[in-house]
């Protein structure tokens, strides 16, 4: 085995199943710990240097939490499909689900160039200030460019170590990690495309749901939901489940688009308007380049043209008041709901306990920011 799987007794609950989403995510929670002080005793007996730069910064950004959405429709799934009982795998497929998400996160804000994550400097800025600070030869921005990279590295062994051990003490092994492998590719392509759009300049908008699907919408909401029913006898309502998880994921990437260009950083703990400034290909954007070349506003596609490149007359503030001016933030937004409702439908017709769906409205509730959402055990 891996050694990665707590020595200590599991979080209570776990065998007698939690009963909630929350409860799940409490276990995760407890689960991480374990596994990160377990991660970070391997590095320090590999070297004493990159555990501390490295490997402890990476326990440090996985602590400092974030939704833990991803945790909580694993458990939605493994639940909607019959999952009962002892319920150690799917919370320690979610603690491996976290682990992928930090390596998301610092990978995606090298690429972006983002100086905030979760309230506090990004990674590759934080290792920046560190090698400034120690007074190290060299650039700085390169070498915590090139460290952030290894501690998104790090996030992934570590998530993959986990993943795997899960997976060879479960009677559903092969069947888990099938859907772990595909999510891992499905992030790989998605990031490549959001990069290629905005190199190539593209608009379009089915391109935009292609990246959104493929970046954040698998392996958000969908792919966690079908790993949670993997560990238990999933069976035609997996169909269903999927469904349910594309619309609700596709929900939390348009409100993440809406808030990366109209958010509060104090309440994202993230940079607002940078997608804008980059021109980064969003379906926000490509909803508000269309309505603008249907409506002859041509002050407004120049604002907003991907191709246009930076200008100095065209800041983040004239492309947000173009945006408006188009109407695309309302039709995100209505987007937004239809999806999340489309989600619940589809939700339920896999034939899930009411409190089950309960769990899952309000799961979805938090991922889309659209309320009331309403299931049909509730009317």
């Amino acid at each position: 085995m891996l050694g990665l799987r707590p020595t200590v007794a599991e979080p209570a609950g776990l065998v007698d199943e939690p009963l909630t989403a929350l409860d799940a995510c409490r276990a995760v929670e407890t689960v991480l710990g374990h596994v990160l002080d377990a991660g970070l005793d391997r590095a320090r007996g590999v070297d004493p240097v990159f555990a501390l730069d490295v490997a402890g910064r990476v326990a440090a950004f996985v602590r400092r939490g974030g939704k833990r959405l991803r945790s909580a429709f694993a458990w939605c799934g493994w639940r909607a499909v019959g999952g009962s009982g002892d319920a150690t795998a799917v919370v320690h497929t979610g603690a491996a689900l976290e682990l992928l998400q930090a390596c998301a996160l610092i990978h995606d804000d090298v690429m972006d160039g983002s100086l905030l994550r979760r309230g506090a400097p990004a990674m590759h800025v934080d290792l920046a200030r560190m090698h400034w600070a120690a007074r190290m030869t060299g650039s700085a921005e390169s070498f915590g460019t090139s460290a952030a990279v290894l501690a998104g590295d790090l996030a992934l062994a570590w998530a993959d170590d986990l993943l795997t051990e899960t997976a060879l003490g479960s009677p559903h092994g092969p069947r888990l990690y099938r859907e772990w492998q595909a999510m891992r590719g499905e992030m790989v392509a998605g990031q490549y495309r959001d990069l290629h759009a905005q190199a190539s300049g593209s608009s379009g908008v089915d391109e935009a749901l292609t990246i959104a699907t493929l970046k954040s919408a698998l392996y958000t909401v969908e792919r966690p939901l079908a790993l949670g029913a993997s560990l238990a006898a999933a069976g035609p309502s997996l169909d269903a489940l999927r469904a349910a998880g594309r619309c609700a994921g596709l929900a939390f990437q348009l409100r993440d688009d809406l808030l990366g260009a109209f958010g509060d950083p104090a309440s994202t703990g993230k940079p607002v308007g940078d997608d804008l400034g980059s021109r980064k290909l969003t379906y926000l954007l490509a909803v508000a380049l269309e309505l603008a070349d249907a409506s002859g506003d041509k002050e407004a596609a120049a604002v907003l043209a991907p191709s246009a490149g930076p200008r100095p007359e065209h800041t983040v503030e004239h492309m947000r008041r173009a945006l408006e001016r188009t109407g695309s933030r309302a039709v995100v937004e209505s987007k937004i709901v239809e999806l999340a409702t489309t989600s619940l439908g589809h939700f339920e017709a896999t034939g899930a306990e009411p409190a089950v769906r309960r769990e899952f409205a309000a799961l979805v509730e938090r991922a889309s920011c659209v309320t009331p959402l309403r299931t049909q055990g509730d009317m």
